[in-house]
């Protein structure tokens, strides 16, 4: 049989798309939410492009019937646009403020299921809201488009135990053909059955169609030395230009954003195989309007930019050279970019680094990852548990749908990076706070 769903508000800013995803029911949306909605239209960022999105969709499916009894669109979905009717309705508990909106959509749900003979579902981001909707007796859950599974990628390294001749036989050959299944582009460790300390770092590769031994850099990348296996791992990936998606997952200290610049100033200063290192960040929210900050658009990204600033600073002063980042900004070749700017932009031959990209959603993820021109590489680093964005979470936000949706794609490569490395302070700071 049909169901009722009724959407919130978080739901359509998070995905305009979610009305489609409905098979056959019906998809009730609130008049609240549309209020609500309207707020958001002439923001800048995704979430006002998803507003007006849905505005126009509801416009135009209006013009098709009466969206008070509902509309039906091509998958068979019945979209209907619902008022808050009945006093019962609205007084859903004597408990909840009445004219709030969460409390006005919830009654909106609570009519449905008191008149009409469909199961109701009501569908929310906001988890508060699903407690409220459970309480009320209201059948509830979250919208879990894109919700990935992140076990996996924090099981830490995987490790093969071998006996020493073939360790012995690995160093002389540089690549062996286990018989153990990989994915492409996963990284191991393998040991001595009799002696740990004996070991040796691989990567399997697609191309080879064997595991290889991954260069260590023992000598550093612009003076930023790996400090464990996984930055090993990472700089294996972030320097490999057949690579061309690399997603560096860890907690806060674990190095992820210094690799990825440190790679980044190798492959276009040292070996020019890249026009530029251009970086960016999310600004929270996403595309904020820039126009509120005084100053040019290199002044008003600073405040959101500054970590990667620290980072070149601490690159170059390792160096031991008299050089600033300026000069490199100056000599084009570092640029800071906004991510508001950069839909119908194409990127080519670009080593592209975008930091905190847990902040993002999977369809803005996916916006950036289409700008990707010609010879382009990208590098996502992020933390799923440091998540400001109120409409993503642990499973949702787009580094980890990155991960799951290109998990064994011969062109990308994923690193948890485990041990925190800035110092033994933050190390212990992000392991007991």
């Amino acid at each position: 049989m049909s169901v009722n769903y009724v959407l919130d508000t978080n739901v359509l800013l998070y995905d305009p798309m979610a009305v489609y995803g409905f098979n056959g029911d019906v998809v009730n949306i609130p008049i609240t939410v549309i209020e609500e909605i309207d707020i958001f239209k002439k923001n800048m960022d995704q979430t006002g492009y998803n507003a007006r999105y849905i505005s126009r969709f509801l416009d135009e499916l209006r013009l098709k019937g009466d969206l008070s009894r509902g509309v039906k669109i091509e998958n068979d979905t019945v979209i209907r646009v619902n008022i808050c009717e009945g006093e019962a309705s609205q007084k859903i508990s004597e408990d909840l403020i009445k004219d709030k909106t969460d409390n006005l959509i919830l009654s909106v749900a609570k009519w449905l299921q008191e008149n009409e003979s469909l199961d109701v579902i009501f569908v929310t981001k906001d988890a508060n809201l699903r407690i409220k909707s459970d309480v009320l007796g209201i059948k509830t859950t979250d919208y879990e488009k894109d919700k990935v599974d992140t076990e996996s990628y924090l099981e830490g390294t995987r490790k093969v135990y071998v006996s020493d001749e073939i360790i012995d036989r690995i160093y002389k050959e540089k690549k062996y053909n286990f018989d153990e299944q990989f994915v492409p582009n996963e990284y191991f460790c393998v040991l001595s059955k009799t002696d740990e300390k004996k070991s040796v770092l691989m990567r399997y590769s697609e191309k080879h169609s064997s595991s290889v031994i991954i260069d260590t850099y023992e000598s550093g990348v612009w003076g930023i030395f790996a400090r464990n296996m996984e930055q090993r791992f990472a700089y294996d990936a972030l320097l490999n230009d057949e690579i061309k998606l690399v997603s560096l997952l860890g907690i806060a200290g674990t190095g992820k954003t210094l690799l990825a610049i440190a790679a980044g100033l190798l492959k276009v200063v040292d070996n020019q195989a890249y026009r530029k290192l251009l970086v960016s960040r999310p600004i929270f929210p996403m595309g904020k309007d820039l126009g509120y900050l005084p100053g040019e658009i290199k002044e008003k990204m600073t405040p959101w930019m500054q970590p990667v600033y620290d980072n070149l600073s601490l690159i170059l002063d390792s160096r031991d050279t008299n050089e600033t980042y300026g000069t490199l900004f100056d000599q084009n070749m570092i640029e800071i970019e906004a991510l508001t700017y950069i839909r119908g932009r194409s990127i080519p031959y670009q080593f592209f680094i975008v930091d905190e990209a847990q902040n993002l959603t999977p369809h803005e993820i996916k916006t950036i990852l289409t700008r990707a021109g010609e010879g382009t590489k990208i590098v996502l680093t992020g933390d799923p548990n440091q998540i400001d964005n109120p409409y993503i979470d642990y499973h949702t936000n787009g580094l980890t749908y990155v991960m799951d949706r290109f998990y064994g794609d011969p062109i990308a490569a994923s690193v948890a990076l485990q041990k925190g490395e800035r110092s033994e302070l933050a190390t212990k700071a992000a392991q007991k706070l």
